[in-house]
């Protein structure tokens, strides 16, 4: 089976085909479509395996050649001569299927053209079927690897216009790998820059509010909270940063909490590089999220750190 991931895929993992393609899937039924040929279950069941693959990978291409009907010209049963179906606009999803996903799942305009033609086929071919449907969306839509390119490969910010507004959540983590000694001085207020939290604290809050201006592709937000909290282990030489973020947008703060925890553990290596030149920080990460329409996540205990 080719990986979905890699160039030239063929199959979706959702469409759970045997390696034979005993059942036809979406990318041959496009070329049936295309080149207006209908094929029953035994038509195609009678033809070699590596030509219902040759077929497959045809319907995998940005444009169907019209020779790939040939390999289905051949079966026994023969296809039925039907209308060629048209392929679905490149413009935006069809109206049909909006109607379909419902209020729960949206396809928004830029990810609809960043989507390859059979993925944009396979999701009007499921549309009536809602558990197919289901299982479609998760795979190609929300599994776009790159949905912040455009179809020529140019970066964009998303279009969150048709999002709802809903409270958002997100805690981030950072930590910070030094001496003992230079714990137990954070602790006791007695580094020879100041006070190190609470540098690390404003640093952080600040950070939050400018991530918008740090990394290209995010959108400003309207927090509502911002707090960075300190956990110290003078015994491991370690220090926890904790970032909570919360704002009532469009979109999610999850990149508000990692820069926030990012420059907050920056901030503490910068006071304490005098004392330890060598200190390390590791394991940023996300903790937990809440709003969205993904709802409330949290990090499950095989991904710690």
């Amino acid at each position: 089976m080719v990986d979905r991931g890699s160039v030239g895929t063929v199959v979706f993992a959702f469409e759970s085909m045997d390696d034979a393609l005993t059942y036809m899937p979406l990318a041959a039924r496009r070329v049936l479509d295309a080149s207006g040929r209908k094929l029953s279950l035994a038509g195609w069941q009678s033809l070699p395996t590596d030509r219902r693959w040759m077929v497959a990978r045809a319907g995998a291409a940005s444009d169907v050649p019209p020779e790939a009907v040939d390999a289905v010209d051949g079966a026994s049963p023969s296809p039925d001569r039907i209308q060629p179906i048209p392929e679905p606009s490149f413009a935006s999803p069809p109206p049909e299927l909006d109607a379909a996903l419902g209020d729960g799942r949206i396809i928004e305009v830029a990810t609809w053209r960043a989507l390859r033609p059979l993925d944009r086929y396979a999701l009007v071919k499921s549309a009536g079927k809602a558990e197919k449907l289901a299982r479609a969306y998760d795979e190609i839509v929300r599994g776009v690897v790159f949905s912040h390119l455009t179809a020529r490969g140019e970066m964009h910010m998303l279009d969150i216009g048709a999002k709802p507004v809903t409270k958002r959540r997100a805690v981030a983590s950072a930590r910070v790998s030094t001496t003992r000694g230079v714990i137990e001085s954070i602790a006791g207020g007695t580094a020879a820059k100041g006070d190190v939290l609470a540098a690390a604290r404003v640093a952080g809050i600040l950070a939050s509010k400018r991530t918008a201006d740090i990394l290209p592709l995010c959108h400003p937000v309207q927090t509502t909270q911002a707090a960075i909290e300190f956990e110290l282990q003078p015994e491991g030489g370690q220090l926890t940063v904790t970032a909570i973020i919360e704002a009532i947008d469009r979109t999610g703060v999850e990149m508000e909490a990692l820069v926030a925890a990012s420059v907050a553990a920056l901030t503490i290596y910068d006071m304490i590089k005098s004392a330890d030149r060598w200190a390390s920080i590791d394991a940023v990460r996300l903790d937990a999220k809440s709003g969205g329409r993904s709802g409330d996540l949290a990090r499950p205990p095989d991904r710690g750190a």
